[in-house]
């Protein structure tokens, strides 16, 4: 950790400062400028963001939480190595939520949540076509954001927003599903049929069939 990897803190009105920390340094961890088996001194992190040692002690405990930090009482504090399954694992329960999100969203979404859905759909359509594999990245990653939102449901929205860091990290070696650039895009397009007419069921089991997951009803399409 070199000494301008921080830099003090502003504090912002509305906002806690563990909050901003924990935005901080878990940015930090995402970029790896704060690595797996860093130690972190709250005194020293404390003194780089110019705030005092309860918002750092604070955000810790919130990354220790997630799985990003690991804590030896008395002996360190330092950034977590990520478990060996933890792409696979997270890939199977992102898709799960998905689903979840997409029988939730697709139900309770305004006319405007849903045109945004649909406009989501046709970019993953068309970065799939290209095989443009981070236009894939970020548009999966709109596309889940906006059932999320379009649920409705307060805790399912906050509960994925604290998972957030995690999630990003875990799914930082996320390559496009099906490497067949024409069965994917197939099958975003059947995403796509499922999502205008609001069948939050159809578009569960595309979810299911674009990462290779198993269907609730038992049938895996590996």
């Amino acid at each position: 950790m070199a000494d301008n990897d921080f830099v003090p803190l502003t504090p912002r009105e509305g906002t806690a400062l563990g909050d901003d920390v924990y935005a901080v340094l878990g940015e930090a961890i995402l970029r790896g400028t704060l690595r797996p088996g860093d130690r972190l001194r709250d005194v020293e992190l404390a003194s780089r963001l110019g705030v005092s040692r309860t918002p750092v002690r604070e955000a810790l405990q919130r990354l220790e939480r997630l799985g990003l930090v690991e804590v030896a009482a008395n002996k360190y504090t330092r950034v977590k190595e990520p478990h060996p399954d933890a792409y696979p694992h997270t890939t199977e329960f992102m898709t799960y939520i998905a689903g979840d999100a997409a029988i939730l969203g697709l139900a309770r979404a305004t006319p405007d949540e849903h045109a945004d859905l649909i406009d989501a759909v046709d970019a993953l359509i068309d970065c799939s076509a290209r095989d443009d594999a981070l236009g894939v990245l970020g548009g999966t990653t709109a596309f889940y954001q906006l059932l999320i939102r379009a649920t409705a449901n307060h805790v399912f929205i906050t509960i994925m927003r604290e998972a957030g860091l995690a999630l990003q990290r875990n799914l930082q070696a996320w390559t496009p599903p099906e490497e067949d650039i024409e069965l994917r895009t197939a099958r975003y397009r059947r995403l796509r049929d499922a999502v205008v007419a609001r069948d939050g069921r159809a578009a569960e089991r595309v979810l299911m069939e674009l990462n290779n997951i198993a269907s609730p009803g038992g049938d895996d399409p590996r």
